[in-house]
């Protein structure tokens, strides 16, 4: 049996892709190890993969939104968290090293970590790519000013990784390209969600969404009771955004005060700080984590913060989008919801306001039947591609070669 072996880092919407991929392999017969922080054990070995403890025991999400609520600016905030998760990386080297040993082929995450391992093992390795703008456009022709700029931005960008290389006496590198694999790298996303660009090189294969369904679910009686007691819920999910160093009663009183006057159902998921002394109307339940296969078929439209995971879900199980973006990527994502007539327009979070959900819920309303209309189609699209099979497919070429 050939042994593979998968790294990731961060809050569980960055490892659960990584999950189902790994169940796949596990399922075409392959043995498949996934590495990541040791608060992800359960989740993992749950799923039926072997696990592996990297870094230190910490609570990878309450250290994500402490970086977030002591920052003043959202950029500062993905700057700070991406440090604090590179400097874990860097510092697991040795135990990334050892749990190299003896695969045949390793997976490296979107955060590039294990390739340097991998490469000084002299093991293949096989890339994911979460966002598409990390992608060199190499057959696009540019500007000497444009290819001046993008190598001092990849220069940059090298230079922690070049620390980890310099543990192995590795050779530095000026871009992040050069440690790619230049067999495949997998963007497990849609291409109705994002074009694949005609300046990617062969390697670089969209495959599709990673996802699978929880067959196994069953909801408490307090959910059950919920869902047939009433029409559809709209659904607060706002991920990583939601989790809470501090209690950010403000900022959910928001939501609360919008669903009633709207006369809106709702669960609401994170803001469990500001939760355990909160009383929220009947019209309102609390939950905690559901699979996203379960929830989003029961809502009436999601209101989320446009993470990869949950965009890419509402897709999937074809509920319409509210979408409240905080950082980054998340405000790109919102925009192609819009485009793809899968949402309403977005809501930054810094202009979050009570008047702005409630005229974005009424929007909703006035527009609901061409939007699920969209997002039932834009389902049925998203399922046919058949993502995991097609990666699991491409995996066994590379390894039959």
């Amino acid at each position: 049996m050939k042994k593979i072996a998968v790294f990731t880092m961060g809050t569980r919407g960055d490892v659960q892709p990584y999950i189902y991929l790994a169940q796949a392999l596990t399922d075409a017969g392959y043995e498949v190890t996934l590495g990541s922080h040791p608060c992800w054990k359960s989740l993992i070995e749950k799923s039926g993969v072997l696990f592996v403890p990297i870094g230190p025991d910490i609570d990878i999400e309450r250290e994500a939104s402490a970086i977030r609520s002591d920052s003043t600016h959202p950029v500062v905030s993905m700057l700070k968290t991406m440090n604090f998760i590179f400097r874990i990386v860097q510092n697991s080297s040795p135990e990334i090293f050892d749990a190299c040993k003896g695969k045949d082929l390793i997976i490296v995450s979107h955060s590039q970590m294990a390739a340097t391992e991998a490469e000084v093992l002299g093991i293949p390795t096989v890339n994911v790519t979460l966002q598409t703008e990390m992608i060199p456009e190499k057959l696009k022709a540019m500007k000497p000013l444009q290819k001046a700029l993008g190598k001092l931005i990849a220069s940059q960008a090298a230079k922690p990784y070049n620390k980890v290389r310099k543990r192995y006496n590795l050779p530095k590198v000026n871009s992040m390209d050069e440690v790619m694999s230049n067999r495949l790298n997998l963007i497990p996303i849609s291409r109705h969600f994002i074009a694949p660009s005609p300046y990617w090189e062969p390697q670089h294969q969209m495959t599709g969404f990673w996802y699978t369904e929880d067959k196994e679910y069953a909801p408490d009686t307090s959910l059950a009771t919920f869902l047939e007691n009433g029409e559809k819920p709209v659904i607060l999910a706002l991920g990583a955004m939601s989790f809470e160093a501090k209690k950010e009663e403000d900022k959910l009183s928001k939501f609360i005060r919008a669903f009633e006057i709207t006369g809106t159902r709702a669960i609401i998921q994170g803001f469990q700080m500001t939760l355990k002394t909160y009383t929220l109307p009947k019209s309102m339940l609390a939950v905690g984590p559901i699979p996203h296969s379960y929830l989003f078929r029961k809502g009436w439209c999601v209101i989320h913060h446009c993470g990869f995971g949950t965009s890419a879900a509402s897709l999937i199980y074809g509920i319409p989008s509210i979408p409240v973006p905080h950082i980054l990527d998340q405000f790109a994502n919102a925009e192609r919801l819009v485009k793809i007539g899968a949402a309403v327009p977005p809501i930054k979070a810094s202009d979050l306001t009570e008047q702005r959900i409630v005229d974005a819920i009424m929007l909703m309303r006035s527009s609901y039947a061409e939007k699920f209309s969209r997002v039932t189609e834009l389902s049925e699209l998203v399922k046919a591609e058949h993502g995991l099979d097609k990666s699991v497919e491409l995996i066994n070429q590379i390894m039959g070669d």
